[in-house]
């Protein structure tokens, strides 16, 4: 059984590589299903409570994601500035060195961000093989307003519909691409494992959650190729369409 619905962004994607630094890293194209499940539980901690939020994480997380990439990616490339936090502070005590430009808790500096602006609608697909009813999910996928990076806002275009087949254009996300192909662009997305427990996977409980056990990465290939590109942006389009 699949559970899809189609959203369109109304602002700026940006997902970066689980390997990206904090200082810079290219950005992805596509949300993630680690991104796409965090963003279920996320609603799920708001909308149920967190012990609720705490029964449905073992449906969440094992759940399988398709995707339906948008028609158009075009990936802006800039550099920002920034504060960060600074290493060594400097001594409340020393008047010189607080009348600089740059003096204070925060250091100014310049950071690599990438922002994809997504042309038409994209599709998501939820997945489970077991035969248990779960109502409660078009419930919380019909509150999903984000993917990616905090602001990257998206808007359900129509109700989420269920479906004993994936449509065709459906990329599965939860099974590695074996061969690759010449008309598609590599992506390494994030999935969750059965490991991932509820307790590892809220950010408060302080437990980490490790790459190559709780998280796994997996080579996908999107149907993209690059039709344009200069100093300041890459454009994408869809080769199968």
């Amino acid at each position: 059984m699949w559970l899809i619905a189609e959203f369109e962004a109304v602002t700026l994607f940006s997902l970066k590589m689980s390997t990206a630094t904090a200082s810079g890293g290219k950005t992805l194209l596509a949300p993630t299903p680690y991104a796409i499940k965090m963003a279920l539980l996320d609603v799920a901690c708001r909308d149920l409570g967190v012990e609720k939020a705490e029964e449905r994480w073992d449906g969440i997380r094992d759940l399988k994601v398709a995707l339906y990439p948008a028609r158009r990616a075009v990936v802006t490339n800039l550099f920002q500035k920034v504060l960060r936090p600074r290493k060594k502070q400097v001594p409340l005590d020393n008047p010189e060195a607080l009348s600089k430009p740059d003096a204070g808790f925060f250091q100014r500096t310049i950071g690599y961000r990438e922002y994809v602006h997504l042309e038409g609608t994209i599709g998501i697909a939820l997945g489970w093989v077991d035969e248990a009813h779960r109502p409660w999910l078009a419930d919380l996928l019909s509150q999903v307003n984000y993917l990616g990076k905090r602001g990257g806002l998206m808007q359900m275009v129509g109700l989420p519909k269920h479906s004993l087949e994936l449509p065709e254009g459906y990329i599965d996300l939860t099974q590695e691409t074996m061969q690759f192909s010449i008309g598609g662009t590599l992506q390494l997305l994030d999935d969750c494992t059965p490991d991932l427990t509820f307790e590892k996977a809220n950010i408060y409980s302080g437990k980490s959650i490790r790459m190559g056990k709780e998280r796994v990465l997996r080579s996908i290939i999107l149907p993209y190729k690059i039709e344009k590109s200069s100093r300041s942006f890459t454009s994408y389009a869809r080769t199968d369409l």
